[in-house]
């Protein structure tokens, strides 16, 4: 029921950006005193554009990480995600228009246990390699990158990451 109608809600929310952080923040900031924020509220914005930012918010955590990992020589060109998120279509196609890379839902999506006995597997000589493991994990949908919406987002992942720099001193006074 929450997610009704926003795919109404254009890129962006409209102008208002979630910081998600309320129960602090792990990776990539390692803070456990981070706050969580509305920012950019005006009167227009409705419980729709609260919850797609909410929804987008997600997607602009998961960009700062992709840029850690670029950072290091880590290029990401696919996805395979896993989970309760996957049920929600629009969900899915919001984080790959931000990150601007494809993301497949599998035929299992039970989670996080389902990856870590995948690597277990691997761990323990079941499986060589992540590749041979790959021959036996089913895309079930692909969600592609809408260009367009991808640009649109890049501004909006700018400031998600800036406002927690420069609120990050006020959040601790808290």
């Amino acid at each position: 029921a929450m997610l009704d109608g926003l795919e109404k809600i254009p890129a962006g929310s409209e102008g208002l950006i979630t910081l998600p952080y309320f129960a602090g923040e792990r990776t990539p900031l390692n803070d456990p005193r981070a706050r969580g924020m509305l920012f950019g509220m005006t009167l227009r914005h409705t419980r729709r554009h609260m919850y797609r930012s909410a929804l987008e918010a997600v997607g602009y955590s998961l960009a700062q990480h992709f840029e850690i990992l670029r950072q290091n020589d880590v290029d990401i060109h696919t996805i395979y995600a896993v989970g309760g998120g996957v049920k929600a279509p629009l969900w899915m196609q919001i984080v790959s228009d931000i990150l601007g890379i494809e993301i497949h839902t599998t035929d299992v999506t039970i989670g996080a246990s389902f990856g870590d006995a995948a690597m277990a597997a691997i761990g323990v000589g079941h499986f060589a390699s992540f590749a041979e493991l790959r021959k036996y994990i089913h895309p079930a949908k692909t969600y592609r990158p809408d260009p367009e919406q991808h640009e649109k987002y890049k501004p909006y992942v700018r400031m998600f990451t800036e406002l927690y720099q420069r609120n990050c001193d006020l959040m601790h006074m808290l």
